[in-house]
């Protein structure tokens, strides 16, 4: 049975989880650098196990913080996301969702340039996944052996252990892009970070 909340337990129940998650870390990390069983921590952060002061010096040195912080009400978090665009080989990303050490799949409003229709001699290939959704344009993508063009309101997904390419057709291409750190990695090698525009 739960524990009724007060007002100090939920503060540090939400403080833990805001941390850990700010962190990248998993329950697993944490638990491990408490030295605490992972189903411990899991029903200390859902309040299904009571919370007591043993348990807050172990987890507070597992998230680097001190037991004031814990203590500390959790500040409300701004959703919006606030990333920079990013240009690099005719390409213009802007993030769509933040980026979290530890994080997976990453979100990008791209812009492909209308003068991107050379692909290179050797495709690339990276570990991962890629979804990419035409909003406008019309996108050329070269994976493996196929030749194929895209079209707005048309979806791709495709394994990145496939040599692909993409590019524009006969102007530029707006799409939202889903791909992962390796994936960000290769399509803006070198890439030029540079303002939001407001």
């Amino acid at each position: 049975m739960p524990e009724e909340a007060t007002p100090v337990t939920e503060t540090v129940r939400r403080r833990l989880r805001s941390l850990r998650v700010e962190q990248g870390l998993t329950l697993e990390a944490v638990a491990s650098r408490a030295a605490i069983d992972v189903s411990t921590l899991s029903r200390l952060e859902s309040g299904k196990r009571r919370l007591a002061l043993d348990h807050l010096p172990p987890l507070a040195a597992a998230l680097g913080t001190s037991v004031d912080d814990l203590l500390r009400p959790v500040e409300p978090v701004d959703p919006r996301v606030r990333g920079g665009v990013r240009r690099c080989a005719g390409l213009e990303m802007l993030a769509l969702s933040r980026h979290h050490a530890g994080m997976g799949l990453q979100a990008f409003k791209m812009t492909i340039d209308r003068e991107r229709i050379d692909p290179p001699t050797e495709l690339p290939v990276h570990p991962g996944h890629e979804w990419l959704y035409v909003l406008h344009g019309r996108l050329r993508l070269l994976l493996g052996e196929q030749d194929l063009v895209i079209e707005p309101g048309e979806a791709v997904e495709f394994s990145t252990l496939e040599p692909h390419w993409f590019g524009a057709v006969d102007g530029p291409v707006e799409a939202i892009a889903i791909f992962g750190p390796d994936g960000e990695r290769v399509h803006l090698r070198d890439g030029v970070a540079v303002d939001q525009a407001a």
